[in-house]
């Protein structure tokens, strides 16, 4: 049996806050690129909205908090 101090824990904790999507602030810089559910969604810079398409290919547009909820990444996950 192992025991698990607090030290070791620590570091452990934050790589899985890193890797849980949406769990950091999004990118602030225009054309900026994040992927929710499998679609990309870019920052328009002088709107500060994220637009891509929905699963049919129709224009979607989020603000950045809706998309917070949604969840998030920098890289696409399959």
């Amino acid at each position: 049996m192992s025991i698990i101090t607090e030290t070791e824990s620590e570091p452990a904790k934050r790589r899985a806050a890193r890797a849980v999507p949406g769990a950091g602030t999004l990118p602030t810089a225009p054309c900026s690129v994040v992927w929710s559910k499998g679609h990309a969604y870019v920052l328009e810079g002088f709107r500060a909205r994220w637009v891509g398409v929905d699963d049919r290919g129709r224009p979607s547009v989020l603000s950045g908090e809706q998309l917070q909820r949604r969840g998030w990444s920098r890289t696409r996950s399959r």
